[in-house]
């Protein structure tokens, strides 16, 4: 303990002499310090010689021992919470409210500030109306900075990171490369119908399955929320809010009849034989196993949640195999549309900060300022650079101030092995970041310049995206006269004053909200596999039963918006 407060005492001249530790700073002055880090996701231990985990070691002092989640998140989190067993850094995924209201995490307004930390507030500053709340007393509280969303200058929109049906593009290719701008959810299937009535297995023999639903855990957005973008709405979590009314009309979807005509399609599909039963208790790594694997014609997800499925068809050069982005919608006369609405397809929204997800520091650390003196350093652009493209020469090259990548070079990113020895995810990935445009020159310490409009992730860069695309993709494209993944859908909406619904802290209605949660992922599936004769009778079953949580979850989350919009609005 003494020679902690060494340390901290250390570090305290440190920054009052300079605000923060210098890149080029040797960590010889600060005592070793080894930060215990959760992430509420499932990953894997980085090598013990990754070289950027080396070098934050030799830069600031400073080892990581992760755990990564394994098994259920909200159990494994009433675990920590009920013995206070909590790391230094903490993710707790999207139950991060779980932890911030059972005390968990440190005011991170104690320690950044316009003078302590500038190039942390100048982060958050511009959404700070959004990420800072208040606590019970009235206090000005931040306890995540968000690990993503904070983009310099315009959003940049190559591809669907988000929500959307996704569909394999030899589908597409087979179907003659049809017109998929504006698709119901029909014609969704009738390509994945008719693919594999020409078809029925790939060349090994081992049969296509039509659709694939994951239902496990948080993850049952998979078959919960498809509803409101057939609606043409972006991803609100759980209910469809009506932009265009004053009080922002806030309703749950699930129980409503337009929501009846999506679960009465998945029924017939599945009768079809395009569902299989077992993919209502697949877990995620067996999903990601079955999309690894080439097999899944199509599903309803968010392209991050399944990022390693296409990262190994990619290293496999199953090109074919891998997944388009779609936004079919209901038709306009879907039954129980409200009054007034209109459906058009909006499955992109503006750019939005990712509020109370990434890392806290939780009220166990010893040393909350030697972090955030940390995280204030890596901001810096060198650093982020570093986190992003890797080392110069080793895993990127700059030609006339551009950021490139060789073939080979592009090719590690997909690697999974690679990523382990030669990237630091596992804290990257949950820290606070820049993303989109590089807005200004960067100068390297050999000199190099980086100059301004390059993109801080090698995935944006449209050298490396377009330029280095293998040639069925490019072909794929040139099909639909496209140039780039985002082509398929509409441009991303203007982001509405609430921001995204699902961000709403839940827990003053935990148990209604569990309760609504738990009817659905118990009775939907039931309802997907009925007797087609039966369904009429189920789905009013399940509207009964569920009534009481959703109207109490609806009440709830129709006066937070209004109070998250106000926020925001000034009013």
């Amino acid at each position: 303990m003494k020679k902690l407060v060494a340390s901290m005492l250390v570090l305290a001249m440190l920054v009052s002499m300079v605000s923060l530790l210098p890149i080029a700073a040797s960590a010889d002055a600060l005592e070793p310090i080894t930060l215990t880090v959760f992430r509420g996701d499932p990953g894997d231990q980085p090598t013990d010689d990754n070289k950027i985990y080396k070098l934050i070691e030799e830069k600031f002092g400073v080892k990581f021992q992760f755990e990564y989640l394994a098994g259920d998140l909200d159990e494994k989190l009433g675990m920590m919470i009920a013995g206070e067993d909590y790391p230094d850094l903490f993710d707790g995924g999207n139950s991060a409210d779980l932890i911030i209201s059972n005390g968990a995490l440190i005011n991170l307004l104690d320690y950044v500030s316009p003078e302590k930390t500038p190039r942390l507030w100048a982060h958050i500053e511009p959404q700070k109306a959004r990420l800072i709340d208040k606590d019970e007393d009235g206090n000005d509280v931040l306890y995540i900075i968000p690990n993503y969303g904070l983009p310099d200058g315009p959003q940049i929109a190559l591809s669907v990171g988000g929500p959307a049906f996704f569909l394999q593009k030899q589908v597409l290719a087979d179907a003659g490369y049809p017109d998929v701008k504006n698709l119901t959810i029909d014609q969704y299937f009738d390509l994945i119908e008719g693919f594999l009535a020409n078809h029925p297995t790939n060349a090994d023999g081992t049969p296509y399955t039509g659709f694939a639903i994951l239902c496990e855990d948080w993850r049952h957005f998979c078959l919960i929320n498809p509803v409101q973008h057939l609606m043409g709405r972006p991803n609100d979590g759980e209910v469809l809010i009506d932009v265009s009314t004053n009080d922002f009309h806030t309703e749950t979807f699930i129980d409503k009849p337009y929501a009846k005509a999506y679960y009465k399609k998945l029924n017939e599909e599945f009768h079809k034989g395009l569902i299989n039963k077992d993919t209502f208790v697949m877990n995620y790594d067996q999903y990601i196993a079955a999309l690894s694997s080439g097999t899944i014609l199509g599903m309803f997800d968010q392209a991050w949640d399944f990022g390693g499925a296409t990262s190994a068809l990619n290293d496999a050069k199953m090109y074919e195999n891998t997944y388009v982005a779609l936004g079919p919608v209901y038709p306009d006369d879907v039954e129980g549309k409200p009054e007034g609405w209109t459906i058009e397809e909006h499955y992109l929204n503006g750019s939005l900060p990712n509020v109370r997800r990434g890392f806290g520091i939780s009220v166990k650390c010893e040393c909350p300022e030697r972090i955030v003196a940390m995280w204030e350093e890596m901001m810096s652009d060198e650093w982020q650079i570093i986190f992003n493209w890797g080392i110069k020469d080793e895993d990127y090259y700059v030609e006339n101030g551009r950021l490139l990548m060789t073939e080979e070079q592009y090719a590690q990113l997909n690697d999974a092995n690679w990523k382990l020895a030669n990237k630091a995810e596992g804290f990257f990935q949950s820290s606070p970041k820049k993303q989109g445009w590089i807005m200004n020159d960067i100068t390297l310490e050999d000199g190099t310049v980086i100059t301004e409009g390059n993109c801080w992730e090698p995935g944006n860069q449209n050298e490396i995206v377009l330029g280095l695309m293998n040639d069925y993709d490019k072909e794929f494209l040139g099909h639909y006269g496209y140039s780039k993944w985002a082509d398929f859908v509409n441009p991303p909406i203007d982001l509405a004053p609430y921001g995204e619904a699902w961000q709403i802290d839940y827990t003053p209605v935990d148990v209604e909200h569990q309760d609504f949660c738990d009817i659905q992922d118990r009775m939907l599936p039931e309802l997907i596999m009925c007797d087609p004769a039966e369904f009429d009778a189920k789905w009013d079953a399940f509207v009964a039963e569920i009534g009481p949580s959703a109207k109490a979850f609806e009440d709830y989350m129709q006066e937070h918006v209004l109070i998250e919009a106000q926020k925001v609005l000034g009013k």
